[in-house]
């Protein structure tokens, strides 16, 4: 209603909920031509569910908003003001959060490490919340990549970000189905896909193991040669061999 310059459609995709969202949302579509849903035939997870949902805006840009009401509404208003006078990609960023005080800074001691450790400029404590410009939207469609890591994928593409910060409100009801597993996954997701700093200290730990093994065969070798008759008979092979 604040801005009537512009149309728009309400696009959900629901992760195969086994609660009533389903009908929920299928009587909103039923009572509004401008609601469409997404119905997922299985869960695919946190990071490619939503992205697709994303990929499947045809308009002339695309907000993407989490259900749990974490990412005030409101502000999208402000991402379409920025939009209209020229902005391909406008995001929001939370630089303080009324959640839990110990998992706010967890997050952003993790923001801080992808940033330090990643080979573009990432955006500091970015969900994903903003608008798509078309253009963005055109060319995250051309990367298809299978698992992508959005966050990273919007500084990859290049366009500069209008940023709007704002602070996290609780979230409105219910509990996160987020757990360890999926929130590591996420992180070593997030490290992995826009950093080599990972795979060259894989590297680097590999020669250096190569390297110790080397020595290690060596020195079993010497002290072989040197006490033959006080080893096990076939214990230095077996130990040099390995």
């Amino acid at each position: 209603d604040a801005l009537p310059q512009v149309q728009h459609e309400h696009l959900f995709i629901d992760n195969c909920s086994t609660d009533r969202t389903v009908e929920l949302l299928r009587g909103l579509a039923a009572r509004d031509s401008r609601v469409k849903v997404i119905l997922n035939a299985r869960n695919f997870g946190q990071v490619r569910s939503p992205y697709y949902g994303l990929m499947q805006a045809r308009g002339d840009a695309a907000v993407l908003l989490v259900a749990d009401l974490q990412d005030p509404p409101a502000m999208l208003a402000d991402f379409v003001r920025h939009w209209l006078d020229g902005a391909a990609l406008v995001v929001g960023v939370k630089p303080a959060s009324r959640e839990n005080r110990l998992m706010f800074a967890v997050r952003r001691l993790y923001y801080r490490l992808v940033t330090r450790i990643a080979d573009v400029r990432l955006i500091q404590n970015f969900t994903g919340f903003g608008l798509y410009d078309r253009r963005v939207l055109d060319v995250l469609r051309a990367i298809d990549d299978p698992y992508p890591y959005l966050r990273g994928l919007v500084s990859e593409v290049g366009f500069e970000p209008v940023q709007i910060p704002y602070t996290q409100p609780r979230r409105a009801r219910g509990i996160t189905k987020n757990n360890f597993y999926s929130l590591y996954d996420f992180a070593m997701l997030g490290i992995t896909s826009h950093s080599r700093v990972p795979l060259r200290l894989a590297t680097m730990a590999g020669f250096a193991l190569s390297g110790l093994s080397l020595l290690v065969s060596l020195g079993y070798l010497l002290v072989k040669l040197l006490f033959w008759n006080s080893f096990s008979l076939g214990l230095a092979p077996i130990l040099i061999g390995v």
